[in-house]
């Protein structure tokens, strides 16, 4: 009879375990400052800011990685017009530079993505990393006729169709459609932000 032999396991740090959630009301300062930490604090002048500038994300699609108790990981996706076409916006997606070999943002990627596609989403498109994406199913191949409102490299826009066919044909400018933001949430967060 052989006896069960049970595997070595290295405990380290790095092995704390992290939960992802729907983000809450209570993450927006932490949020804000692990995206000025990961993009900088230029980061609301880069083009796909104008997408989300004054909207709400799409229900259900923002998502917080949690460590600890700490926020350590974010993703939201938001409602817009791909040259008519509906679709989401992916963005941005950010891990805590320590944390950024546990997994947390390709957990972030597939549950955002499966959430999108769960709530009938036909399509996802993001301005990327190519390499990066493409193992989550994003590609240009969609996306050669589309634009976006303000300088970009054109082999950085991706898209992933849950729907065959749901960008055939997209051409145009991609432009912001979901809900707008109440103005009075807009100041409280930027107020968090500030503090």
């Amino acid at each position: 009879m052989t006896a069960f032999r049970k595997p070595q396991v290295a405990l380290t740090s790095k092995a704390a375990p992290f939960a992802i959630r729907a983000e809450r009301a209570a993450d927006v300062a932490a949020r804000e400052a692990l995206l000025d930490a990961c993009f900088g604090e230029n980061r609301h002048g880069r083009t796909c800011q104008r997408l989300r500038d004054g909207r709400a994300p799409a229900t259900g699609l923002a998502l917080s990685a949690m460590r600890d108790g700490t926020l350590v990981g974010t993703v939201r996706l938001w409602h817009v017009s791909a040259g008519g076409r509906p679709a989401l916006v992916l963005g941005p997606l950010a891990v805590d530079p320590a944390c950024r070999e546990l997994g947390i943002g390709a957990a972030l990627m597939q549950q955002a993505l499966a959430a999108a596609r769960a709530r009938g989403h036909a399509a996802v498109i993001l301005l990327g990393d190519a390499p990066y994406y493409a193992r989550f199913g994003f590609s240009p191949e969609k996306t050669a006729e589309l634009s976006l409102p303000g300088p970009f490299e054109r082999d950085r826009l991706l898209a992933i169709e849950f729907t065959d066919g749901a960008l055939d044909g997209a051409a145009g400018m991609i432009v912001p459609t979901g809900a707008a933001l109440a103005k009075r949430r807009v100041l409280r967060a930027l107020q968090a932000h500030a503090a």
